[in-house]
C-alpha cells in the first residue's frame, strides 16, 4: 500500500484553518487581557473621534439579546458555541479544498471559542471597541465578535460568488 503524504489527508488540510481559528482565539484572549488589566468596568478611553474603548461585560448575545436573563442564558449561548464549533470542523473536513468558505469557517470558530471561554471562565463575555457617530453608540463588541462578522460576510460573498466546477 502506498504511503500517502500529509498534507494530502485531510487531517493535514485542516492545519491552516485551525491555526487561523487558534490566531483568532489567542488575539482574542490576549486583548481581552490587555483591556481587563487596564481599565475599569465602564472606563472610556477616547481613541479617536468615531472609536473608544471601553471595558463592558455581556451576559448575553449579540446587542445584549437575553442579557438582563436570570443566567441560564450563559449555558444556552455556550452549547449553541460548542455546538456551532463541533458542527464548523465537520464543515472544515468536508469542504477542505474551498479555501474562501474555510477562512471564513475558520474566523467563526476562532470567534466562537474566545466568546465560550468568557461565558465558561466569568459567566459573560468582555467587550471593550466602542464605535459611535453624531452621538449614536453601536454595541460594545470585541476581537471574536468581529472574527464572527468577518467570517460571515465571507460566507455570504463565497456564496454568492457561486462555485464553478472543476
Amino acid at each position: 500500500m502506498p504511503e500517502r503524504e500529509p498534507s494530502s489527508t485531510a487531517a493535514g488540510k485542516l492545519v491552516p484553518y485551525l491555526l487561523l481559528a487558534f490566531l483568532v482565539l489567542i488575539l482574542d484572549l490576549g486583548t481581552k487581557a490587555l483591556v481587563e488589566a487596564y481599565l475599569r468596568p465602564g472606563q472610556v478611553i477616547y481613541v479617536a473621534p468615531f472609536f473608544n474603548l471601553v471595558l463592558t461585560y455581556n451576559p448575553g448575545a449579540a446587542f445584549s439579546l437575553l442579557s438582563d436573563a436570570a443566567g441560564w442564558q450563559r449555558w444556552l449561548f455556550s452549547g449553541i458555541a460548542v455546538a456551532a464549533s463541533v458542527l464548523i470542523v465537520h464543515l472544515l473536513r468536508r469542504h477542505s479544498a474551498e479555501t474562501l468558505f474555510c477562512v471564513a469557517l475558520a474566523l467563526i470558530l476562532g470567534g466562537a471559542l474566545g466568546n465560550l471561554r468568557d461565558r465558561i471562565a466569568i459567566g459573560e463575555v468582555v467587550d471593550f471597541i466602542q464605535l459611535h457617530y453624531a452621538g449614536y453608540y453601536w454595541p460594545a463588541f470585541n476581537l471574536a465578535d468581529s472574527a464572527i462578522t468577518v467570517g460571515a460576510v465571507l460566507i455570504v460573498w463565497d456564496g454568492l460568488r457561486g462555485k464553478t466546477k472543476t
